[in-house]
């Protein structure tokens, strides 16, 4: 790959969808973006490298060993305390930030107290290493023995909430501390996985609310690059959620919805380079991929920007994206009834709730 004259290379452990999706944003602005394996050779790192990461939990390899714990690794004492759950949780409480009331589960006998003091359905997560529904678990005082011997210690239970919605906000830190946000999206989670983001102004309420929250996380945590934060919504007020210290999901509908996409934000904040405040050109909806075949009839659709990951597709897998923009809502409500007959079943729910949100 012939390397940019005008940047440092930006080498991201991790070479997933996330990092092949950040090396197109760098391309025009011929930034050199290097998503690496983490089991690629070890090599000897330029002076000016900049080293991120496209996700918060790593294998350990001679690699990995090398560039997490490197002087180059931007915002390298983050990583470890977002990616625990236990800590990430003692941050947002240190912070007085909303959350869910949580404790750490040391053994059996701490469900009775949990039961008591936290609510008499909580949800069991593993502190690190569990994602898109995985290594969860819904407990009530019925079940609770589902909780094996070998979890304690390494999961963490909270209060169950009924939550009105689930939202997000993706936003951005740069090494002056000022900060750039896109609008505060709605998200669909189905079977602990992201299926759906729809973006337009109907959150506009929410949104110095979750700015002033995100920000107070990336300040503490002196985190530069682009940072998500999920969240409930109760009552017209957020409970943080979980925290991302990278692009995320739910934000890839700034690649067609937004003058600046999260991809190349991250970079340029990666970089300290000039950037404007952010313009959302239009309402947009993402839809996920989720361990479906390719169809090129999403092609066909007007107003839409398909990636593809090039992945082997299975159950449960993320192997690609749809974005869709338009100004006028019924566009996009036309669009969707469209891809009502190229998806599966089990994609109809959700494009009935995306609908919902742009009426």
């Amino acid at each position: 790959m012939q390397k940019s004259t005008l940047y440092p290379t930006v080498y991201i452990l991790g070479n997933g969808q996330l990092g092949r999706m950040l090396r197109y944003a760098g391309a025009p602005l011929d930034i050199t973006v290097e998503p690496l394996a983490f089991d690629a050779p070890v090599f000897e790192l330029p002076q000016d490298a900049i080293i991120t990461a496209e996700i918060e939990r790593w294998a350990e390899t001679p690699l990995t060993t090398m560039l997490g714990n490197h002087e180059l690794f931007v915002n390298k004492n983050v990583f470890g305390k977002t990616a625990d759950r236990f800590t990430q949780k003692s941050i947002l409480d240190k912070l007085n930030l909303p959350t869910s009331p949580w404790t750490l589960v040391k053994s059996a006998v701490d469900f009775e107290r949990i039961f008591s003091e936290i609510g008499e359905k909580v949800v069991v997560k593993r502190r690190t290493g569990g994602y898109d529904g995985r290594g969860q678990w819904i407990v009530t005082a019925e079940n609770q023995a589902v909780i094996t011997e070998d979890l304690f210690g390494e999961v963490i239970a909270e209060k169950f909430i009924p939550f009105d919605g689930e939202v997000s906000i993706v936003g951005a830190r740069f090494r002056d501390g000022t900060t750039r946000f896109y609008p505060v999206t709605h998200n669909l989670q189905q079977n602990g996985i992201l299926r759906y983001s729809v973006a337009d102004n109907s959150n506009a309420h929410l949104q110095s609310q979750a700015e002033t929250m995100l920000s107070k996380v990336m300040a503490h945590l002196d985190y530069v690059g682009v940072m998500a934060m999920e969240c409930f919504v109760v009552g017209g007020q957020l409970l943080i959620n979980e925290l991302a210290p990278r692009v995320h999901n739910s934000g890839h509908w700034t690649q067609l919805g937004c003058s600046i996409s999260q991809f190349e934000l991250h970079l340029r904040a990666l970089l300290d380079l000039p950037t404007p405040e952010l313009q959302v050109f239009a309402p947009s909806v993402m839809v996920n991929l989720i361990g479906t075949q390719h169809n090129a009839q999403w092609l066909n659709t007007p107003f839409s920007q398909v990636h593809w990951y090039g992945k082997e597709v299975r159950p449960g897998r993320k192997v690609g994206h749809i974005n869709l923009t338009h100004p006028d809502k019924s566009v996009l409500i036309t669009q969707l009834n469209k891809l009502r007959h190229e998806l599966p079943e089990y994609y109809q729910s959700g494009l009935n709730w995306a609908i919902e949100k742009l009426k």
